[in-house]
């Protein structure tokens, strides 16, 4: 934090702008049908969020896996990665118990989300910690001394601030990476906590998968908070993030303009296969007329009709020939 504990940033006329923009995407999402009806959706998002979030520190599971991994199947990879997994989604489905403006609820987190992964989880540090690319120390975090004084401050702040939520989330997320109050696991508890800002603003912020979009900008992402770094101010931080919501947003509508398209014409025993078979494309890279069969529990031949129609809707591609036929997502 800076002199008279207020975090430095402007608010630019690019940053109302998005925020203008932002509350009109809001006002065109039906957050009832997708959000609070739509279990599949919700948990394929949260999935989403869970893989980028940890893919952008170095884990090394794919999507399948990490799916695999929070549905109980046995994977093979390195058991850190693993216990990665398990920790973030037992937080994420915690999202609502936690009070954004508790340290006390910050530490739990942290303990949860580096269980059996670290000495001090659920603490803060208690040594010198930097941030390094590669060999080079780009940044060094707050000393150990002042921390508990500087988060205590952050909050104090966060609850106080009249700012708009897409402020005050982006400008915490900046300032406690700046912070960087544990061994390890800050990028993972700031973008967790940033959701849970936003999240106590609009329920539906607490399953859009945000984390997915800061992973595509990786680069974008660290370097606006390199950037902001050396400004002394975290206004680019804030612009590069309400770039990052507002696009998903975007997507957010579209893919939600598709579904009603696909869903329009259909009866509903259809939209009922079609739902499942999506989920099962979430997770796979396609299936085949056997898979389809044994998950719709129907015919071989009505399993190649329907498949035949996804693909005549623009839903499905087939790719290959005869038997060795497969179908992926459009």
């Amino acid at each position: 934090m800076k002199k008279e504990n207020l975090p430095p940033f402007k608010i630019t006329n690019e940053i109302l702008t998005l925020i203008y923009e932002i509350g009109e995407l809001i006002g065109k999402i039906s957050v009832t049908q997708e959000f609070e009806k739509n279990l599949i959706l919700r948990r394929e998002n949260r999935i989403k969020t869970i893989y980028s979030s940890l893919a952008i520190e170095q884990n090394t599971l794919t999507l399948e896996q990490v799916t695999d991994v929070i549905n109980g199947k046995r994977v093979l990879a390195p058991l850190k990665d693993i216990k990665e997994v398990q920790n973030a989604y037992e937080i994420y489905e915690r999202l609502d118990e936690l009070n954004d403006n508790s340290v006390k609820d910050l530490l739990l987190a942290h303990k949860i989300m580096t269980s059996e992964l670290i000495k001090e989880n659920g603490k803060f540090r208690s040594k010198n910690a930097g941030v390094y690319q590669g060999e080079k120390l780009i940044h060094m975090g707050s000393m150990p001394a002042h921390i508990p004084e500087l988060i205590n401050n952050l909050f104090l702040w966060l609850k106080n601030s009249k700012e708009h939520p897409l402020i005050k989330a982006a400008v915490f997320h900046y300032e406690f990476e700046f912070i960087h109050p544990f061994q390890d696991g800050n990028g993972r508890i700031g973008r967790l906590w940033h959701t849970l800002i936003l999240s106590k603003w609009k329920d539906f912020f607490g399953w859009l998968p945000i984390e997915s979009l800061v992973q595509k900008y990786q680069k974008e992402y660290y370097t606006a908070i390199n950037n902001s770094n050396r400004d002394g101010e975290s206004t680019e931080f804030i612009l590069f993030m309400l770039k990052i919501i507002n696009e998903t947003l975007i997507e957010l509508i579209e893919n939600q303009k598709m579904t009603d398209k696909m869903t329009d014409k259909m009866t509903d025993k259809n939209k009922k296969r079609i739902e499942v078979i999506l989920k099962y494309l979430s997770q796979k890279n396609y299936i085949d007329n056997k898979e389809a069969q044994n998950l719709l529990d129907v015919s071989e031949a009505t399993a190649k009709r329907f498949l035949n129609k996804l693909v005549k809707e623009n839903i499905l591609e087939a790719v290959g020939e005869y038997k060795a036929r497969k179908y992926i997502k459009k």
